[in-house]
């Protein structure tokens, strides 16, 4: 008989997961996956989550592509978790759930007057065109802050610098490239807590950074100090290295007197956002050193105020809780071992398993999130057991037809694919994004 696997999310995390189970057949397993999916479209955080300029990272897509259209595969989109069906539902119907739902909300910085900051999450929710999220974004400001330095932060600070119709190759609809033509920034201020060894942006993003016609990068040299403890972590780290010896290139170079600019910082710790009536007036910063080899940083005592009119926070990404699942607040991750889902008492919970970031956290590149989900699937599939009592795909169609939900098939997908590719040709671009739900499951009933 036929194992029964439900994925909680199509994001890379819960496709590379289907990917290793329908591979299950070489070890004797028959195995059926479902991936469901609460967006009208798969891909998660390369499609909803990549800088719209990164065109490059976005091919992972044909592979991904390549898993869902599978036979053992089916892609369930537009079914919320939590809202279309619960964990009691899918045990009916699975013999076991793996939940790969990702990270989408931003951390908090714990400094006074945080209200007044913006996601860096929600600001890449709205540059990707998420269908849940509004279609306006306040860009009044010609001077604005980014805290964090991973590559997310680096996306930010290149949109915002870059001119809106440096963005019209890209794939953004018109209400996203309206918006960025009408900006008025003009500085851009990127802030790290601790000094230059401890960047976490790669290096092929730092390079691309000063690529545009329209944006210089201007590295600034106080707190620019690289001590032993940060020499020898590069030599640990190669791509720290890489890093270090390009912004060491960018220190004190001229001006070239491009119209916009990308301010890096290092050593600089947000302390304060100061506002009035509710509008960002300053940013408050400390003075960092590191003094010991874990490259944790001390303040010392020496304040800076920066004249910006806005703040964003980009110093990671947080998991939510899901009803029905252990969730450890703390850590922001499903409780597990090994990728098994463990209960309150510690004890791992029959059939429930969980992959990629709300597993580990936000860390790690694709190559991280496949490892984990081959670790995960090979708890799953040494030790789940045929439970299902209605395990059938017709049963899940029915449940979804009882309720009168649209579910979006992969063919679905396929003509909402193909008419974003039709929008862009008219364009002379690769793709426009359909923006709001309502059109997106239009076009895929066409």
């Amino acid at each position: 008989m036929t194992l029964r696997v439900a994925i909680v999310g199509g994001g890379p995390a819960g496709i590379y997961a289907a990917d290793i189970l329908t591979k299950a057949a070489d070890q004797g397993v028959d195995v059926s996956v479902d991936i469901l999916e609460r967006l009208p479209a798969p891909f998660g955080l390369v499609r909803y989550g990549v800088a719209p300029d990164h065109p490059r990272i976005k091919e992972i897509i044909k592979a991904l592509q390549r898993v869902i259209a599978k036979p053992q595969v089916r892609f369930l989109g537009n079914v919320e978790y939590g809202v279309d069906v619960k964990i009691e539902d899918l045990r009916e119907f699975y013999d076991a759930v793996v939940v790969s739902t990702g990270a989408m909300g931003d951390r908090d910085l714990g400094i006074p007057g945080e209200e007044h900051s913006l996601g860096a999450a929600d600001f890449v929710s709205w540059y990707d065109a998420h269908p849940d999220v509004p279609q306006t974004w306040p860009l009044e400001a010609t001077s604005v802050a980014v805290l964090g330095v991973g590559n997310v932060a680096l996306d930010v600070a290149r949109v915002l610098a870059k001119t809106g119709d440096e963005m019209l190759v890209t794939d953004i609809p018109p209400h996203v490239h309206a918006a960025l033509k009408a900006k008025t920034i003009t500085d851009v201020h990127v802030f790290a807590r601790r000094g230059p060894a401890y960047a976490k942006f790669s290096p092929l993003e730092l390079r691309e950074l000063n690529h545009s016609p329209n944006v210089e990068v201007i590295v600034h040299p106080e707190g620019f100090d690289v001590d032993a403890h940060g020499m020898a972590h590069i030599a640990e780290h190669k791509s720290q290295k890489m890093v270090l010896n390009t912004l060491t290139s960018w220190v004190g170079a001229e001006p070239v007197g491009k119209p916009h600019r990308i301010h890096l910082h290092f050593a600089e710790a947000p302390v304060e956002i100061l506002a009035e009536d509710g509008r960002v007036t300053t940013l408050r910063t400390e003075r960092t050193h590191s003094p010991n080899a874990d490259g944790n940083v001390e303040g010392t005592g020496e304040i800076t105020d920066w004249d910006v009119q806005q703040v964003y926070r980009a110093i990671g990404y947080r998991s939510t809780a899901l009803p029905g699942l252990p969730f450890d607040d703390r850590a922001a991750v499903i409780p597990n071992d090994g990728g098994r889902v463990l209960d309150l008492d510690g004890t791992p919970i029959p059939g429930t398993y969980v992959t990629g970031w709300i597993k580990r956290g936000p860390v790690g590149l694709i190559g991280h999130t496949k490892s984990d989900a081959a670790e995960t699937v090979g708890h799953l599939l040494a030790e789940t057991r045929q439970t299902a009592t209605a395990r059938r795909p017709e049963d899940v169609d029915a449940y979804f037809a009882e309720r009168d939900l649209e579910v979006v098939t992969h063919t679905s997908w396929e003509r909402l694919d193909a008419h974003e590719i039709a929008l862009g040709e008219a364009e002379g671009r690769t793709r426009v994004k359909v923006a709001t739900r309502a059109e997106m499951l239009e076009a895929g009933r066409a």
